[in-house]
């Protein structure tokens, strides 16, 4: 599930804006009234959305836009004579004063694009250290010159092992060398 930090410059108005998002089944992991503590929540997050003000109590949005960690998204709720001077394609924004309906669309809009960019990152194949691959590589040899098999065949029966036994390819290579050597 997706994240959310609300950080505005009055407390209560961020409790608020919480106790709505968690009453329409979103989940937010902190509520802050600067923009430092919305950042060191973020750095113990893998991603997110962080719903915010203007002006905060210690920087700008851009700012906190700025030093957030790679994988997260800004709402950005101002007025809107601030948000026509507000620059970046990549800031969500909402005029302000708030539609209850206008911002659970966004949040939600938000959160499945995060959603989907977090499957896509898990689906693309690992990549192996160089390490990795030469253990693998060395196991292979050594079944090929042992049991006379082709290339093709030793990685098939590695991959094998590794499904029967539910381990990764790395740790079979190890077991198929401390084995038979």
């Amino acid at each position: 599930m997706t994240s959310i930090i609300v950080v505005l410059p009055k407390l209560d108005d961020s409790k608020t804006i919480k106790n709505l998002l968690v009453r329409n089944g979103f989940q937010v992991a902190a509520v802050c009234g600067s923009g430092l503590q919305a950042i060191s929540v973020a750095d113990n997050l893998d991603d997110g959305i962080v719903i915010c003000g203007y002006k905060l109590v210690d920087m700008m949005y851009s700012e906190l836009h700025d030093y957030l960690p790679p994988g997260f998204e800004m709402l950005l709720m101002a007025s809107s004579h601030l948000l026509a001077e507000c620059v970046g394609s990549d800031i969500m924004s909402l005029s302000m004063p708030l539609k209850l309906h206008d911002l659970l669309n966004t949040v939600e809009l938000m959160t499945n694009s995060i959603e989907y960019k977090r499957k896509k990152r898990k689906s693309q194949p690992r990549t192996r250290k160089p390490e990795e691959i030469a253990l693998i590589n060395e196991a292979k040899a050594l079944l090929m010159s042992r049991n006379n098999m082709t290339e093709e065949e030793a990685h098939r029966y590695i991959q094998k092992c590794s499904m029967d036994s539910s381990t990764n390819l790395v740790e079979t290579a190890q077991m198929v060398l401390a084995v038979m050597q």
